[in-house]
């Protein structure tokens, strides 16, 4: 066991290296490289593999009626976990895809297409949205405003300047940004928001990583994530909480939302009345298993979210801390992105001179075993539950090695 690391705080102290017996088999498979890119990809409980095989045995076990099992059993048992995380009283408001670009199209195919469509957004969301209402906006009828994010010290005034200057359809915001890191207060935007706008919280990388209470705004909000990233199921695992007066008709739609009455299935498109109007078609349902597997065992292991972010903070105080000391020329307190420490994400972002310069850094990192990722100029660092102090001093020791 690697040297620890203890770190106390008012209501627990914990080791920084004992989380890594929940990753071994990960670890092992990777035993000369430090995966510093748990943001993009994360490293999966053990755990996993017993749920992916489970998922096997239902299907053997069940074999038609597997969707009367899983929609009985499976389901609600993840909506019940997903819900005690981020505080909500209904978890049936709870509907799964298996990935966010289905969900982000079947609220767009909400709207009244026949009419002006306007979207208020920011500069720093996802490809999933971003790409898309970029390609909507070559028709006429749809007007997108995108908000910068930077700089971020005036980032809710200038959005809610923008929320109150027009009427808007729908408006779409991440609570962690995916290229900086950097977080927004989605409670304080989502109050002063014009009630007759679909407002959507992307909270990909606020899952599982920044403590969240969506109670305040439960009558209010969408909320769209997933289990790929730091709720460590793997993909397939995404989910829209829907709030519980929704009574939407979206022309993107499966069979799945007609689970409720698929004998009377004929002319007629009905919808149902709680989350899955919001239901899509046939899906894998592994990455379900896989994420109720992950979640139950960080209960069981008694790892609360307050815990993980703290964990992680720790961390990257570390990791600031230690490169302080090596003076790196493009890795410093200058390149840093960071606004509020308390509530940033869980990766640390380096907006380096240019992209190029920042792709030549990621290479010379991987040609000494660090894996990182970025996006253009922007150079990302995420901190996981398996590093521990030692990790965070290797990887600082090999960045004040590297030159490009």
């Amino acid at each position: 066991m690697p040297s620890s690391f203890i770190v106390k705080s008012d209501s627990f102290q914990y080791d920084l290296s004992m989380y890594k017996h929940l990753y071994s088999r990960f670890l092992e498979a990777h035993p000369q490289e430090l995966h510093f890119a748990c943001h993009s990809h994360h490293y999966w409980p053990d755990v996993t593999r017993d749920a992916h095989l489970e998922y096997w045995d239902d299907a053997c076990k069940y074999v038609d009626n597997k969707w009367n099992y899983i929609f009985s059993k499976k389901i609600p048992q993840a909506q019940k976990l997903i819900a005690e995380i981020l505080q909500l009283s209904k978890p049936e408001q709870l509907v799964f895809a298996p990935n966010t670009h289905e969900f982000v199209f079947r609220l767009l195919s909400s709207l009244d297409w026949t009419q002006k469509v306007r979207i208020l957004t920011t500069d720093s969301e996802f490809y999933s949205f971003d790409r898309q209402i970029n390609r909507l906006s070559e028709f006429k009828n749809f007007e997108v405003v995108k908000v910068p994010t930077l700089p971020i010290s005036t980032f809710h005034e200038r959005f809610e300047k923008e929320m109150s200057s027009n009427s808007w359809n729908l408006i779409f915001i991440s609570h962690v940004f995916f290229n900086s890191g950097l977080t927004c207060d989605v409670e304080r935007l989502a109050l002063k928001a014009p009630t007759e706008a679909l407002f959507v919280i992307d909270g990909y990388h606020a899952f599982m990583a920044v403590p969240t209470n969506l109670s305040p705004l439960e009558d209010r909000v969408f909320y769209l994530a997933g289990s790929y990233k730091y709720a460590q199921g793997g993909e397939g695992g995404c989910f829209l909480y829907v709030p519980p007066k929704t009574r939407h008709r979206p022309f993107h739609t499966g069979w799945f939302a007609e689970l409720s009455h698929l004998s009377a299935v004929g002319t007629e498109v009905g919808y149902p009345i709680d989350a899955l109007q919001y239901a899509g078609s046939t899906m894998d349902f592994s990455a379900i298993y896989r994420l109720i597997a992950t979640l139950e065992k960080f209960k069981a292991e008694k790892l609360d979210i307050i815990q993980i972010h703290n964990f992680v903070k720790k961390n990257q105080e570390l990791f600031i801390k230690e490169l302080e000391k090596i003076n790196h020329p493009l890795l410093n307190q200058q390149t840093l992105m960071r606004g509020n420490s308390a509530r940033h994400g869980h990766f640390l972002t380096f907006a380096l001179p240019s992209g190029e310069s920042t792709q030549k850094m990621v290479a010379a990192l991987a040609q000494n075993h660090v894996h990182t990722d970025s996006r253009g100029n922007r150079l990302r660092f995420g901190f996981g539950l398996y590093h521990n102090d030692e990790d965070i001093r290797r990887v600082v020791s090999i960045i004040s090695k590297v030159s490009i």
